[in-house]
């Protein structure tokens, strides 16, 4: 290579790198806000009592399941309206992340019915002890009022990074974590409502942040001449090219609930650290999602444009990026180990067990660093239908292993609870592990790299 093509790489390196730098740096801001919420309720709550974090442990899985199924909201429409971006037409873009909006609205009135109506028989699903039910119960059934606001605000977010636009998702996430906790701290402890003043304060703070975004969708709208007014025809059809995704998502939080159900068998310390460490195991994972989010967008907008060789150099810069990435967050955790319980609670069994899971935590991100990134880069390609299909192989594999450790739960109790829980997290790495192998594979091949302003 001649010194002309080396400079020449070397600026298309450089551009590439700020311009993930410019979308990933405030997703990352603005994604660690969601786990930020439930470290703080963890935080708040842990110090009521272990059964009521351990309720938490519940409520927070089945509340996170119900909202987060529908994550191609967010997903799905960053993919489209790149896509419509990199083919010019701004226009088109915004009209499909309003039928996005639309279509959480109703996805999410019926959801927080469903959820409400039954949260006791939801939260019993676990095994959890009867005290630890009447507290998720409790929570679930409160919470369940913001899942229509949840939603909604995983559309509008989805449109604003679609358009290349991180930093407003990351203004409203800013205000909406600084507002939660400070809600939650004067329900729970200044007006005495426990429990429930958690997630009072919780379903207020989403509330707001998903009519702040909306409200700048809406502008972004009406500049480009886009109807804001609900065509069911398109609605409809903005589900059905979601409905991959859903699967995908869907197989995933299979995963996570097999997770928190083993976690529940093994008793109430073991869920109540189990609740801490998958809380911890989520913000970092939002941290490392951050170049996610700037992969969706980068690939639909470059695959959008025609330009598979853009593509594949963004990729190659964040794969690298996310794995080191993962490295630094590991090395973190496993310094504070022993630490980062006294944060969440008093009991002395909870804090043992937490600290011996998070070492596990720890030695997974580089893994996780990888898989993150890899599954941005395939959600922006719209590379949806293989994802679902390798998320489903993927719960098959992993579903014996999980039960493997359930069925042992009496022998691991006996040599101790941060053993049981130690083998569980283990097990939970080798699922990541195997997600990892199948998008080593897809990656490597051409089949994801289709162009066009759709898939």
């Amino acid at each position: 290579m001649g010194s002309g093509d080396q400079s020449r790489a070397a600026v298309v390196g450089s551009g590439h790198s700020r311009e993930i730098l410019r979308l990933a740096v405030p997703a990352f801001l603005a994604l660690v806000a969601e786990p930020l919420f439930l470290l703080a309720d963890s935080a708040i709550i842990g110090h009521l009592g272990t059964p009521q974090l351990a309720g938490l442990g519940v409520a927070s899985a089945t509340l996170i399941t119900a909202a987060n199924i529908f994550v191609f909201l967010a997903y799905g429409t960053t993919s489209i309206v790149a896509r419509q971006i990199g083919a010019g037409s701004t226009r088109g873009a915004l009209e499909a992340g309003i039928d996005g909006t639309w279509l959480a609205v109703g996805l999410g009135a019926l959801t927080s019915a469903a959820v409400a109506w039954g949260a006791p028989a939801l939260c019993r699903l676990f095994g959890a002890s009867d005290a630890a039910v009447g507290y998720a119960a409790t929570y679930l059934r409160i919470s369940s009022l913001g899942i229509p606001a949840m939603l909604v605000a995983l559309a509008a977010t989805g449109v604003l990074r679609g358009l290349q636009d991180t930093r407003t998702p990351l203004a409203a996430s800013a205000a909406g974590f600084t507002g939660n906790i400070a809600l939650n701290l004067l329900f729970v402890y200044g007006l005495g409502w426990g429990i429930a003043g958690s997630a009072w304060g919780t379903v207020i703070a989403q509330t707001a942040m998903a009519a702040a975004l909306v409200v700048v969708m809406t502008r972004h709208a009406r500049r480009a001449g886009a109807a804001l007014r609900s065509h069911p025809a398109r609605v409809l059809r903005a589900g059905l090219s979601g409905i991959p995704l859903l699967v995908r998502t869907l197989a995933l939080r299979g995963v996570l609930l097999l997770t928190t159900w083993v976690a529940a068998g093994l008793g109430d310390v073991p869920l109540a650290a189990h609740q801490v460490a998958a809380t911890v195991w989520s913000f970092l994972a939002f941290a490392l999602d951050a170049l996610a989010i700037a992969a969706q967008a980068l690939t639909g907008k470059a695959l959008g444009a025609g330009d598979v060789s853009r593509a594949r150099r963004a990729t190659t810069t964040m794969v690298r990026w996310g794995s080191w990435g993962g490295v630094l967050l590991g090395v973190a955790v496993l310094a504070l180990h022993d630490v980062i319980p006294l944060a969440f609670t008093r009991d002395e069994p909870v804090r043992a067990a937490l600290g011996a899971a998070l070492v596990v935590v720890a030695l997974g991100q580089p893994l996780s660093g990888f898989v993150f990134v890899v599954d941005g880069v395939l959600i922006g390609a719209g590379d949806g239908r293989w994802l679902a299909k390798a998320m489903l192989a993927t719960l098959v594999l992993y579903a014996p292993l999980a039960i493997a450790v359930h069925e042992a739960g009496t022998r691991l109790l006996v040599a101790g609870a941060p053993t049981a829980l130690t083998a569980l997290w283990v097990a939970f790495t080798l699922f990541m592990a195997i997600r990892g192998a199948f998008f080593a594979w897809r990656i490597w091949g051409d089949a994801w790299a289709v162009t066009g302003a759709a898939r």
